[in-house]
């Protein structure tokens, strides 16, 4: 039931924005349009009926997959969607990889080893990924490995495979060289968060009384640091690195128009441009779901992760 009001009221919401973003109907004629061949489209396009009923059509189509035509290209929303969300899962897929297999170890490195040289070169350099900006980030990867040393591809997304439906430029060498640079970009500000969320709730975990029994009673290192303290580290680092994972999927558009990356982010903004609102509500719509559903996840592995809230159920 949360799950339904959230995804009402994102819908909502982002119906009643679009109302203000301008007029689709001059972004759909040209000059020589005729007043009465405009009122004539807005009639057509249901655009003349009160909002209740315009968001109400949308909403019944939407719960059926259904979000109506493009105001520009005058195909099925959905079928846009469609063809560019293998683009854009397969990027943040890439980009959540990098940020946990990175993240994590460098978090319970620096956790560890919170005195070494290293782990304060780490920490130090960490800072650079949270503070810089996404697109500047991406820009100065195109600049060195795109232009000056000329080993990466610096837009687009490559050769792709059909595979039915899904189209992947995994099976094909410039689709993963194309995949290199934006991934990387997507995910570095999400691999420093990551580390010092780790690394943070590492030193809080160490710090207690039953870490201190366990080496009192003369368990190996390894054991207490990444059986009992990781394992118990992880609980609330679930948490945030769901919410992170899922705003990989919503904060690509940054990533896709910088590297003109064909996913659904780059839609998005050419719809803005264009005042396409079915494309703009059915974008944010598909965001509001991922979230819903990573959230849903999230809450299941508390229950893998953490025995106590199985017992707490028994």
């Amino acid at each position: 039931m949360q799950s339904v009001i959230v995804m009402f009221t994102v819908g909502l919401i982002a119906f009643s924005m679009f109302r203000f973003v301008g007029d689709p109907i001059n972004n759909m004629v040209g000059q020589d349009t005729s007043e009465q061949e405009r009122i004539e489209l807005r009639e057509r396009l249901g655009l003349n009926d009160p909002f209740l009923v315009q968001f109400g059509r949308f909403s019944l189509n939407a719960v059926q997959g259904d979000f109506g035509l493009s105001y520009k290209y005058r195909v099925p929303v959905s079928e846009m969607i469609a063809e560019r969300m293998p683009a854009t899962l397969e990027l943040a897929f890439v980009a959540a990889i990098l940020s946990l297999a990175i993240g994590i170890p460098l978090g319970v490195y620096t956790a560890l080893k919170r005195h070494s040289f290293l782990s304060k070169l780490i920490m130090t350099t960490s800072l650079i990924g949270v503070s810089l900006p996404t697109f500047l980030t991406g820009i100065m990867l195109i600049l060195f490995f795109g232009v000056v040393l000329r080993w990466l591809p610096t837009f687009g997304r490559g050769d792709v495979i059909e595979l039915g439906s899904w189209s992947t430029g995994f099976l094909t060498a410039s689709g993963l060289k194309s995949l290199i640079l934006p991934s990387i970009t997507l995910a570095l500000f999400q691999l420093t968060l990551i580390m010092r969320l780790v690394r943070a709730e590492m030193l809080e975990v160490l710090r207690t009384d039953f870490v201190k029994f366990a080496k009192a009673r003369g368990l190996p290192n390894r054991l207490v640091n990444f059986k009992h303290a990781l394992k118990n580290t992880l609980v609330p680092v679930i948490t945030i690195t769901g919410l992170q994972l899922g705003s990989l999927i919503a904060f690509a558009i940054i990533t896709e128009s910088v590297f003109q990356w064909p996913g659904m982010g780059l839609l998005f903004i050419q719809a803005i441009a264009d005042v396409d609102i079915p494309i703009m509500a059915a974008y944010l719509v598909l965001i509001a779901f991922f979230f819903v559903m990573i959230n849903m996840i999230v809450d299941i592995l508390y229950y893998a992760v953490d025995p106590r809230l199985r017992a707490d159920n028994e």
